[in-house]
């Protein structure tokens, strides 16, 4: 086989996988927001839906990690192309993790739904996941175009995201003081909260993969992130 063949059915076998990923990336987007749509509207049936499209999401990725390891056996990439397959995996491992958490907001809203309602939190929740969907449409989108402008817009509209969560999170405190009765249901929305915030940190490291793809440098960590008015550290309740 000539070089220019090797060098074609690489192109092809890559385009192939990133179509995949697209894909996931598609899933994963619908997941999000069934997942918010369902905790609004109390929709069992919705979050269980979308638990079981977890299976799914999960196949994917085993899919991608499957092919690229068969890339690289077969076709030999060179240090650049080899970065690009790489990161194909690291965004696939991304997108896996927040399919997860999508999948554990599905899980909470099953348990709220036998709970009153606190506020509008519901809605609040779903434009912070909206506003999440946004972010990792638009890296997914930077990851195509290989488009490092768009990954730092992506990186600077984080801030954004976590400034919704640090709202939601005084709200819930306010209700708890308000009424002990609402505690368990308010322990449940800020582990949502902070899993949805969670998701936005990992299309971040999307749009980071993106910058180094083109760059070949990983950007500095000077970007603008909102204090966080939870200093535990906590994975948000990993599902």
């Amino acid at each position: 086989m000539t070089e220019q063949h090797i060098l074609r059915a690489f192109d092809r076998d890559l385009e192939a996988i990133q179509a995949q990923l697209m894909k996931m990336g598609g899933l994963v987007e619908n997941a999000i927001l069934e997942a918010a749509s369902a905790l609004e509207a109390r929709d069992e049936e919705l979050a269980e839906k979308v638990r079981a499209g977890d299976r799914a999401i999960d196949a994917m990725e085993e899919r991608i990690n499957d092919e690229v390891a068969r890339l690289i056996a077969l076709r030999s990439p060179t240090a650049t192309d080899l970065r690009m397959v790489l990161s194909v995996m690291k965004i696939a491992g991304s997108l896996e993790r927040i399919g997860d958490y999508a999948k554990n907001m599905a899980k909470r809203t099953v348990v709220l739904g036998r709970m009153p309602t606190v506020g509008s939190a519901g809605g609040s929740l779903r434009r912070m996941a909206k506003a999440v969907v946004a972010m990792l449409s638009d890296a997914l989108d930077a990851h195509v175009q290989r488009d490092a402008e768009l990954a730092r817009d992506v990186l600077n509209r984080d801030r954004e995201v976590d400034q919704m969560y640090n709202a939601l999170f005084r709200e819930f405190l306010t209700h708890m003081m308000e009424d002990p009765r609402n505690i368990t249901a308010c322990m449940h929305l800020h582990f949502i909260a902070k899993n949805v915030e969670r998701m936005g940190d990992h299309a971040t490291t999307i749009a980071e993969q993106v910058i180094y793809l083109v760059t070949g440098h990983l950007p500095e960590d000077d970007r603008p992130k909102a204090e966080s008015v939870t200093d535990h550290g906590t994975d948000g309740g990993r599902p």
